[in-house]
């Protein structure tokens, strides 16, 4: 009983700082010139040779745990390092990062997510599927998110999804929109050094523009294939719609 006591004050402190740093974060993000910010980040990471990978999963973890958009680190990931290298990277940093915030949401941020979530018909749809079939609703929400995906780390840490489960089919699930970003950053990269070195061909522009369709198409239809197979597994998910329209 004491033990249990002492406990929840240190739990209370560690909200509070925790809560305090999101905050500084939102502000800086809205004030802040986060792009300028952002691309010199990149070309400093560029010089960094052997480490610059760890460091931007280093990034994307810390990212993932204050909820900030890693979109900009996915397309400089796959400017920097290419399509194979810059998948590996992120897919590493968004799975620990997910990983990360699942734990601190099932941890010390348990009662600040709930209250996020709270009254939410979507994830109290997805909380009762997750019973009984974890492994899938992580996955199907991965590859249709119905929250945003910061949140979405931390509210799985609200179910009894075992982490086991929610890491494997994070990293599954994550990958089809991991890819199709790295895609999108290497190819551009591609064709700077084109137009740096000499006009661009049609031929590099069918290739650069076909392989940006094909990344987009096959992205778009695993997420309208897993949002089928959501509202199969939790057909709850459709009665927000309904009430709203």
């Amino acid at each position: 009983m004491e033990e249990a006591e002492r406990e929840h004050p240190r739990r209370g402190r560690l909200r509070v700082v925790f809560a305090a740093i999101v905050v500084a974060l939102v502000v800086a993000a809205t004030f802040l010139p986060v792009k300028d910010y952002a691309d010199k980040l990149l070309t400093w990471i560029d010089g960094l040779g052997f480490w610059g990978p760890a460091i931007v999963i280093a990034i994307y973890i810390v990212a993932c745990v204050f909820m900030l958009p890693g979109s900009i680190l996915t397309l400089g990931a796959g400017f920097l390092f290419g399509v194979l290298r810059g998948t590996a990277v992120v897919s590493a940093g968004s799975v620990l990062g997910a990983c990360a915030a699942f734990w601190v949401g099932r941890t010390v941020a348990r009662e600040w997510i709930g209250g996020k979530v709270a009254g939410n018909p979507k994830f109290a749809a997805v909380d009762e599927a997750v019973g009984g079939q974890g492994f899938k609703m992580v996955l199907l929400t991965r590859l249709s998110p119905i929250f945003p995906f910061n949140l979405l780390n931390y509210a799985f840490g609200l179910t009894k999804v075992r982490f086991r489960d929610y890491l494997l089919a994070s990293w599954v699930g994550m990958l089809p929109g991991t890819v199709m970003y790295v895609y999108i950053g290497s190819a551009f990269k591609s064709l700077a050094e084109v137009t740096a070195q000499r006009e661009k061909s049609a031929l590099e522009y069918v290739f650069f523009w076909g392989g940006l369709v094909v990344a987009v198409a096959v992205a778009v239809f695993v997420t309208r294939v897993a949002r089928r197979a959501l509202r199969e597994a939790a057909p709850q998910l459709d009665a927000p719609d309904q009430s709203s329209s």
